[in-house]
């Protein structure tokens, strides 16, 4: 059974949702699913705007048979070749022997990299200032490379003004029947998932990503149509999305306020992170955010990480370095280009002092503009009432600095 959507009277969202898929990329929990976005233009001329991942390709192939109703396919336009977009193009070439598949040369290269399928005769390699003319119709090529892959396109229609985002705008979370960022309360359902989104999958590339806005900048927008959740047309909203962008894609925090990530294997170093989380609190800090790194995915703090002004890591050394799980999680931010943050760093240790030696290595060696405020703690042990002294005068510090 078809389930498609108007975005115009020619333009049609075709896409699809996976509720059963555990992990994005296998990597990233997806607690609301996620959707795979497609858009077909009936037009003089017809297109389909990105395929969908291979598992959900039969709903995807009932979407186009239902709305093209026995005409032909004339393009298939390749915005991003990763698996989850361009898991179905094969399927429609089979459908549509002559469809012409709208791309450019890295995107050809990619392609014949993952599937075995000849299919040159097919090509079309569009240029930045060439326009595929369907009709009414007009849609301009736009490279946005490393945003998140390199042969990523996005493509404006400058009839309607839609801008077809590829990755970009995008969310993790299925579609729940309400198309429209402006048909759901977004920020309660939905914004945490698009920081997440953004963050993981595309925070490495902040300078890629401005130099996309910029493009963007120069078109005039009505809707975005990106390649995951929900469609954005009013001008509120794709406001807010670029707004957002400009924030994620330049390492600036959204909000003041602390995310504190530890790690404890018997409480103790919990119990030092408890303590002072209480004193920041009692200094009239609001935002506190707290994570154990061994129980949250760190998709999750750094999503967190990204939209809060400081941070503090704790932990315990272990095997006389640091503690696994935090070092996973400065290691996955620092993958990511992570900046421009005030962090307050505490280690632990029994017998050898490992944890905050390669704490402050890491965050000095491998983050931009990063400032360690307070005095570094290295606590024996567990925490005693003759330190109490120490953990106030460092929830003083952030405090401070939190406020100023």
């Amino acid at each position: 059974m078809h389930c498609v959507r108007n975005i115009t009277d020619k333009i049609f969202w075709i896409g699809v949702n996976d509720r059963r898929l555990e992990l994005f990329e296998n990597m990233f929990p997806l607690p609301k699913g996620v959707s795979y976005n497609s858009y077909l233009i009936l037009d003089e001329k017809t297109a389909v705007v990105d395929t969908v991942d291979a598992t959900q390709r039969k709903q995807f192939v009932d979407n186009i048979k239902y709305l093209l109703n026995g005409r032909q396919l004339d393009y298939l336009i390749i915005n991003h070749m990763e698996p989850d977009h361009c898991g179905s193009i094969e399927s429609v070439v089979e459908l549509y022997p002559n469809v012409k598949l709208i791309g450019n040369r890295t995107t050809f290269t990619f392609f014949e990299q993952f599937y075995t399928s000849d299919n040159k005769a097919n090509y079309q390699i569009l240029g930045k200032d060439e326009v595929l003319d369907l009709g009414e119709n007009k849609l301009h090529f736009v490279p946005a490379p490393m945003v998140h892959w390199p042969e990523v396109t996005v493509a404006y229609e400058s009839t309607n003004k839609i801008l077809f985002s590829a990755d970009a705008f995008g969310t993790f979370g299925s579609i729940n029947g309400n198309l429209f960022m402006d048909e759901i309360d977004f920020d309660h359902e939905l914004l945490d998932e698009a920081r997440r989104y953004y963050t993981n999958i595309v925070g490495k590339f902040g300078p890629q990503v401005q130099s996309l806005l910029k493009k963007a900048s120069e078109l005039e927008i009505k809707t975005i149509c990106p390649l995951h959740g929900p469609v954005i047309r009013t001008s509120d909203d794709i406001a807010k999305m670029i707004h957002l962008y400009n924030k994620w894609s330049t390492y600036t925090p959204e909000e003041k306020g602390i995310v504190i990530a530890f790690g404890s294997m018997y409480g103790n170093t919990e119990n030092i992170a408890d303590c002072i989380a209480h004193k920041l609190a009692i200094n009239g800090v609001k935002n506190i955010k707290m994570y154990d790194v061994s129980k949250t995915h760190a998709s999750y703090i750094i999503a967190d990480m990204f939209k809060y002004s400081h941070m503090l890591i704790a932990a315990p050394t272990y095997n006389l370095g640091l503690y696994h799980g935090m070092e996973c999680l400065l290691r996955e931010l620092a993958a990511l280009n992570f900046k421009d943050r005030k962090v307050a760093i505490v280690g632990n240790h029994t017998w050898a002092s490992g944890a905050l030696k390669t704490m402050k290595n890491i965050i000095e060696n491998n983050f931009k503009n990063m400032e360690i405020i307070g005095e570094t703690l290295d606590i024996k042990s567990s925490l005693k009432a003759n330190q109490e002294a120490v953990i106030d005068e460092l929830a003083q510090v952030i405090s401070k600095s939190i406020k100023a």
